[in-house]
């Protein structure tokens, strides 16, 4: 079946699941709006969808995806800033109340930030590179990284310290009314590590 035929056909099995034998749950939505509790900074990969990792249900996360689930520091300067817009939107506007970073094994966001870290500036590349620069500093912690591992975990704690320069974020976190998190998905054993702040180090949590 082409692609697009299986799309089409895929959103048929969602209008029957949601809209024919759960119509209360778009409904509710539609009518109260949404009201996730929890944001997901995840990766623009096709293999790593939140919702389908997390077993989440439609109107329960709000999802910002980019490029190696990289947050930039705080920067009001009136340029274009897509994932601060979004992570203003989701923090001082729906109040959610945790917000995940959510990286990956294999990841190839961090393969580019890994050429740029060795002198190759992706010149045939106009936007990859100078955007996975705001991980430079991973290639720092871990300046031996075969598999891209670790700098992938690196790169989820300098966004979590990135987060923390956003003063409604910082302000969120000191009321105890916002929890940061960083998650690492090892996708060949499909397992979970969460980040310790007291340990600096990450577990594996599934």
């Amino acid at each position: 079946m082409p692609a697009i035929d299986q799309l089409v056909s895929g959103f048929k099995v969602f209008k029957a699941r949601y809209y024919e034998h759960r119509p209360e749950l778009y409904q509710n939505l539609r009518t109260e709006g949404q009201s996730p509790e929890v944001m997901v900074v995840a990766c623009s990969d096709s293999r790593v969808d939140p919702a389908i990792l997390l077993g989440s249900e439609p109107g329960e996360l709000f999802v910002i995806r980019n490029v190696a689930n990289l947050i930039p520091p705080y920067q009001p300067d009136g340029k274009l800033h897509g994932t601060s817009a979004a992570l203003e939107f989701g923090i001082r506007d729906l109040k959610v109340k945790h917000l995940i970073v959510l990286g990956h094994s294999g990841c190839g966001g961090i393969q580019a930030l890994r050429r740029c870290c060795t002198g190759d500036p992706l010149r045939e590349r106009e936007f990859i590179g100078p955007w996975v620069s705001l991980g430079m500093r991973a290639c720092e912690i871990v300046p031996s990284d075969p598999d891209g591992s670790k700098t992938e975990q690196a790169a989820i704690e300098i966004s979590l310290e990135n987060i923390a320069t956003f003063p409604w974020v910082a302000d969120g976190i000191a009321k105890g009314t916002l929890t940061v998190h960083g998650w690492w998905f090892d996708l060949q054993k499909g397992a979970l590590w969460g980040y310790d702040a007291k340990t600096k180090a990450f577990a594996k949590m599934v």
